[in-house]
């Protein structure tokens, strides 16, 4: 038992090592992770004593010994090797989710456990998956020989030096397992929460291991059905959205909005382009050197840009949810797409009135369940896999640019107003370009100035640019039609991607994961809207409130939302939850403010250069009336899932 503990604390220790090596931020010194090494060993010890603590139990009743018998050598000897098979596999699993999300792998990793044909075909498609399968089974098989050699040289050794069997020393092996499960040289019980009191979110996932990570984060897949929070923070909430005083005193977030001196009377179009990991920081308009998407870089100086918008999740679920809802998704480890007492809400889009709806996707819809999200809309026609002509290049279905072309072909026949979405997917692995992609070109730059401008590879790079290209294709082909001149087109990526984005943006975008969340929000009518560019934060909550604003008709809004362009004297802020950590906070144009939903713990980190230092008195008030808008942001939000319903 000595040696097969010793055997699996090197084997931990090395995947945590390798952790290190291969995705260690340059901006953390090596000594800097001392105290997650030592908070990793005894997540390790728990993990290890879980995995050995059956042989012992059962090694008390001396006939189930690994030494009682040949016949018990082998099946103590199977249980180690698929032991070892977990093991790797869940280490395999937890790298490959550490290189695209940066985090451990959780109990989210299950919201894709309903749409096997994608995710299993994203696999095969970015990965080597058959080597991987080969290099697994060749470890687990040596693995197994060394168990069984190791199972050898004990033998022997009892055999000559004549070692009985005794019970007690089982015992007192099981006492030392309880310890380890409890927590080695912990006063309380060790927990999750604990990795998070390092307060940096690498050293936090390099002391917890993928098992203690998952496991934990099981519980948070049910729906969190304490809303009564929301009550307690009504008021800040209805300063927030401006209520008016008969709203506030009814305890309701609904507010008919009337039609404001600016909207068009024109009925415009709408086309609204749900864009797949649009992160800014890797774009022209953020000044990125790459120069990745110079066309859209133009529709934004021709249009009504917003540099400073911030999705308030990760992930394409949760953006598109809280895009069509205006509701952030704070449940913390399921997709509210996916859960059946979320899924139903209210949509600003039911209010466009006298207008046919369209969804076109290059995939399935039943993927993440966006066809149940999109069901909210009244009338909605949903273009998918199977109805168009283009075919399929990869798991996503067809390309982006047939897409475009498809959906253009559809809206160009309408005889009345639409308000179409357009979600695309091909920025996203496995990063294919149409094999019989011949108009589209990009440069290839080295390795260093990938990297340095935030592209883990040209693969992503000229994935990235292709985006640029089919908006281009989409806008021109558009352009050509008679809509095109009565159509308010709109961009809002889905979600960022982390990466190195120090070239262009603070720190804050790097150590808070900003880059995750900050995305370009674009409204496009060259003939209907005046060019203006803001600066100030805004939220992808807003996308519908402040585009109902636009046109001269009323609306009604239940949620977070708020336009951004008529609402005046507005805090400028965003909402933005990292769930795999408990992270919530409010981003404002000059300060990120961070605390945790486990433990007890605040932060306040500038998100502008060169900003004055703060009195501890002034830090202290920002922080209060942060801590409390992010409080009443997330319990709010929390109700809303549930009781947003369609009407």
């Amino acid at each position: 038992m000595i040696k097969l503990f010793i055997i699996y604390l090197c084997m931990f220790t090395a995947f945590r090592i390798g952790t290190v090596i291969f995705y260690k931020p340059e901006t953390i010194g090596v000594f800097e992770l001392l105290p997650s090494f030592w908070l990793g060993l005894k997540y390790d010890l728990r993990w290890i004593a879980i995995v050995l603590s059956p042989i012992i139990v059962l090694s008390i009743f001396k006939r189930f010994s690994p030494f009682h018998s040949e016949r018990n050598k082998k099946i103590w000897t199977y249980y180690l090797a698929v032991i070892t098979l977990v093991i790797m596999f869940f280490y395999g699993a937890d790298y490959g989710n550490f290189s695209y999300n940066h985090t451990r792998i959780a109990a989210s990793a299950l919201n894709f456990k309903d749409d096997p044909h994608e995710m299993f075909g994203m696999l095969w498609e970015s990965y080597p998956i058959l080597w991987i399968l080969f290099a697994l089974a060749v470890a687990v098989f040596l693995a197994a020989k060394l168990f069984n050699r190791i199972h050898g040289s004990v033998d022997a050794n009892n055999y000559w030096h004549k070692f009985e069997y005794k019970r007690r020393w089982y015992l007192l092996a099981l006492l030392l397992m309880f310890w380890f499960v409890y927590g080695f040289l912990q006063l309380k019980p060790l927990t999750r929460g604990d990795a998070y009191k390092l307060n940096d979110n690498f050293k936090s996932y390099l002391a917890l291991n993928p098992f203690q990570n998952f496991i934990t984060s099981l519980k948070q897949r049910k729906p969190d059905f304490n809303t009564s929070g929301a009550f307690t923070h009504y008021s800040t909430i209805a300063s927030y959205l401006q209520l008016d005083e008969s709203t506030s005193g009814k305890h309701t977030y609904e507010r008919t909005v009337l039609p404001n001196s600016r909207g068009l009377e024109s009925k415009p179009n709408v086309v609204l382009v749900l864009c797949e990991s649009f992160s800014m920081y890797k774009s022209s308009m953020s000044g990125n050197k790459l120069n990745s998407t110079p066309y859209f870089n133009e529709m934004c100086k021709n249009g009504i840009f917003f540099d400073h918008c911030f999705t308030p999740t990760f992930g394409t679920a949760r953006g598109i949810f809280a895009t069509i809802t205006g509701i952030p998704d704070v449940q913390l480890a399921k997709f509210s797409t996916q859960n059946a007492e979320a899924v139903n809400q209210q949509t600003i889009i039911n209010n466009f009135e006298g207008y046919n709806k369209y969804y076109f996707i290059g995939g399935r819809s039943q993927f993440n369940n966006f066809r149940g999200l999109m069901s909210n809309v009244d009338g909605i026609d949903i273009y998918e896999k199977g109805r168009y002509h283009s075919p399929d290049i990869n798991v996503w279905g067809i390309s982006d640019k047939d897409l475009f072309a498809e959906a253009n072909n559809v809206l160009k026949d309408q005889n009345k107003p639409f308000f179409a979405m357009i979600q695309t997917a091909h920025n996203h692995r496995p990063f294919m370009i149409p094999p019989d992609e011949k108009e589209f070109t990009c440069d290839k730059p080295d390795k260093e100035t990938l990297n340095k401008n935030g592209f883990e590879s040209f693969e992503e790079y000229q994935a990235f640019c292709y985006t640029d290209f089919c908006f281009k294709k989409f806008i021109e082909a558009a352009r050509q039609q008679p809509y095109f001149n009565n159509t308010i087109f709109v961009f809002i990526g889905d979600h960022g991607v982390e990466g190195e984005s120090s070239a262009v943006y603070p720190k804050a975008w790097n150590s808070q994961r900003l880059s995750d969340e900050h995305v370009p929000l674009l409204y496009y009518a060259p003939s209907l809207l005046p060019p203006a560019t803001y600066h100030y934060t805004v939220s992808q909550i807003d996308v519908l409130p402040t585009l109902a604003g636009m046109i001269h008709q009323p609306y009604t809004n239940t949620t977070l939302g708020r336009d951004v362009i008529n609402q005046q004297d507005i805090l400028h802020a965003a909402f933005i939850i990292h769930h795999d950590e408990g992270n919530i906070g409010v981003i404002t144009d000059d300060y990120y403010f961070i605390k945790n939903i486990n433990i007890t713990q605040e932060e306040l980190v500038p998100v502008k250069d060169n900003l004055p230092a703060l009195t501890p008195y002034q830090t202290d008030s920002i922080k209060k009336q942060l801590s409390e808008l992010t409080s009443a942001i997330f319990e709010t939000s929390k109700w809303m899932l549930l009781n947003n319903k369609k009407k």
